[in-house]
């Protein structure tokens, strides 16, 4: 449970109906499989100790008798096993029967929880046997443990776990338009547990999916929905076992035809962080709080994907759609800036690489929005010391494919007048030498734009922007920023995407993105090797960038302790990258992301495209002169 992980399954036992001893056998057996999978959260269907589908047997006394003496068998098993569970059964409370899910936890019962909604329409006929759990709130005795507490509207705790603290509302109660959980997490809880019985007819799994992770996503919390399945009833109905587990409007698990378990980690300390974040999230004001407990304390080994590339969906299908919606959200944001301006011109510095390259196709997509011709796109190309003919070819082709107009603008003279003129030894090959031949482009892009009364479009990215790897006053101004939010991960899907989708009406075009996707990432600032091909190739200096990225996400993003980053790191990086090799590049990550903010305080406008960006006007706002002393101290405590 270190690091807020806590592994949890939703059960879908086999069941015979009205057999009550059979059912709490399968139960307590699938408990015991859950401890040895070390799950610590359980929760099983809607009315599982004697089947949902017993109908008017609901009212026979002898059933009422063999689901409490069934309880008493499940609680008896709970007692040495390290697991919060929830069982469900009738219970005749004052007179009245209620649907119920119960609390256990060690031996011990810890509350009783009503549903407050029962379906009475199509194939439901639940109000036949069943009364509303609405503003029930009384105690009873219950297996001979007395004093249980009954109400729907009740909060279970974890004592040594804080942020663990778990609701339940059943099946309906989920459907209706203001379902309990609202209450419930909303005064507290960040677990909710719903133990189902919802049959299964053609299109209902997709709308219940889609109930489960919704609400998942607008109560900041992980939900746990425990559906019925096998020995049902197959009168009428089919129930397929759907059993699902969601965190914050994510999808972590998923089954249905089956039983068993399924088994998956949340992260109770991600929740309580988005909604300490979220400053429209309320406040708690009830006080709803049940029976407390506690759990061992162990590790939770992990077996929810761990994406290495979190800003990057892992299907192609989705891949294509993030991509698709990115290049015209922020072309749209490119063409709002054009107009408002009245530019006439969109000046580009075309490097050859991978961000000049998406940013013109973004600004050419922008200009054939506005319906004026590729040709006022001035793009710019700039070749000094460090230029490669792989690059400039690459530039040229580029603004040929696309009927850009084209200039090309030899800065050598000018930055060899401007060593000499601060007195700089061009033999010496240090950041001078290389930032001189960046603000010179800057300079010449820039004027450029007031000559033709035009805008520079930036192009570096966020990758660039939260290692400050861009020379400041150089690159790292423009006069709108179209990369500004893509992470380098991504930039390279969307040229990509754009290669793909030309590829048969456009193969030129197509074959120049290829050849640019297969060049080393590079600023190209030092002289080439002697058989002319790139010597400075930046994910060497500074690290791979899709650990950046997921170091960008995780600690940034969702304010993951550096360790916890680490530890995501290794298991999402298993097998590519070592343990060493990850600690020493968060190190750096963090080194640079403080020291370099101050580049961050001044940067141009941008579209934001994702939940993750560095702008100082919206998403993050940070000291320039922060001190990243207890982030690296977190990481030297790491023995790899």
């Amino acid at each position: 449970m270190r690091d807020g992980f806590i592994k949890v399954a939703a059960a879908t036992p086999s069941v015979r109906v009205a057999d009550c001893a059979y059912n709490a056998q399968q139960t307590i057996a699938l408990m015991q499989e859950a401890a040895r999978q070390s799950v610590k959260v359980l929760a099983f269907p809607e009315l599982g100790l004697t089947g949902y589908t017993c109908a008017d047997l609901f009212l026979q006394p002898v059933l009422l008798k063999g689901a409490e003496k069934a309880l008493g068998q499940v609680v008896a098993a709970s007692e040495d096993l390290d697991l919060f569970v929830e069982v469900s059964l009738p219970l005749r409370i004052n007179d009245k029967l209620y649907s119920c899910a119960v609390a256990v936890c060690h031996g011990e019962i810890l509350g009783v929880v009503p549903k407050t909604h029962i379906p009475n329409y199509t194939e439901f006929y639940e109000a036949r046997w069943f009364t509303s759990g609405a503003g029930v709130s009384t105690y009873i005795t219950l297996c001979g443990q007395e004093d249980i507490y009954v109400d729907a509207q009740q909060i279970f705790r974890c004592e040594n776990i804080p942020a663990l603290r778990i609701g339940m509302e059943i099946c309906e109660d989920l459907w209706v338009p203001t379902p309990p959980s609202n209450f419930l997490c909303t005064n507290g809880a960040t677990v909710i547990l719903n133990p189902s019985a919802s049959d299964e007819i053609v299109c209902k799994d997709s709308y219940r999916r889609s109930l489960v992770t919704g609400q998942s996503g607008r109560l900041v919390c992980a939900y746990l929905y425990a559906d019925a399945g096998d020995g049902e009833s197959s009168t009428d109905l089919v129930y397929a076992g759907h059993n699902l587990i969601a965190e914050n409007g994510s999808l972590l698990a998923e089954r249905r035809f089956e039983t068993g378990l399924t088994v998956s980690e949340i992260d109770v300390d991600k929740l309580l962080f988005e909604r300490q974040r979220m400053t429209t999230y309320p406040v708690a004001d009830a006080d709803c709080f049940g029976a407390t407990f506690t759990l061992e304390e162990t590790e939770t080994q992990l077996t929810r994907s761990i994406a290495p590339n979190p800003f990057v969906p892992s299907s192609q299908m989705d891949r294509e759609a993030r991509c698709q919606e990115i290049f015209t959200m922020v072309s749209l944001g490119l063409k709002k800036r054009l107009q408002h301006t009245w530019a006439k011109t969109a000046v580009i510095g075309l490097s050859g690489g991978l961000d000049s390259t998406l940013a013109l196709l973004i600004t050419h997509n922008a200009m054939k929005m506005l319906g004026r011709p590729a040709t006022d796109i001035i793009c710019v190309t700039m070749p000094c010391f460090g230029t490669t003919d792989r690059t400039r070819d690459n530039a040229t082709k580029l603004a040929e494919c696309l009927g850009t107009s084209f200039r090309r603008v030899d800065i050598g003279v000018a930055v060899m007048q401007h060593f000499q003129d601060i007195g700089h030894d061009p033999a010496d090959h240090s950041v001078t030498y290389e930032n001189c031949q960046a603000r010179e482009r800057t300079q010449v892009l820039m004027d450029i734009a007031n000559k033709t009364g035009g805008l520079v479009i930036g192009t570096g990215d966020l990758s660039e922007m939260a290692l400050g790897w861009s020379t400041y006053n150089g690159d790292h101004m423009s006069m709108y920023a179209v990369n500004c939010s893509i992470p380098k991960t991504l930039v390279r899907h969307l040229t990509k995407y754009v290669s793909d989708i030309n590829r048969a009406s456009a193969p030129e075009l197509s074959g120049v993105l290829d050849d640019i996707l297969d060049t080393p990432v590079s600023p190209e600032l030092l002289p080439p090797e002697e058989n002319g091909q790139i010597a400075q190739k930046t994910e060497d200096l500074v690290g791979p960038y899709e650990l950046h990225d997921f170091f960008l996400y995780y600690g940034i993003r969702f304010a993951f302790p550096p360790k916890k980053v680490f530890r995501l790191a290794n298991y999402a990086f298993q097998g590519t990258y070592e343990p060493a090799f990850i600690l020493k590049w968060e190190k750096n990550f963090y080194h640079r992301f403080f020291v370099q903010q101050f580049k961050r305080s001044c940067i141009p406008d941008g579209p934001k495209v994702g939940s993750v960006t560095l702008s100082p006007r919206g998403d993050w706002r940070m000291p320039s002169d922060a001190v990243a002393a207890l982030w690296k101290a977190e990481l030297e405590e790491l023995e790899v």
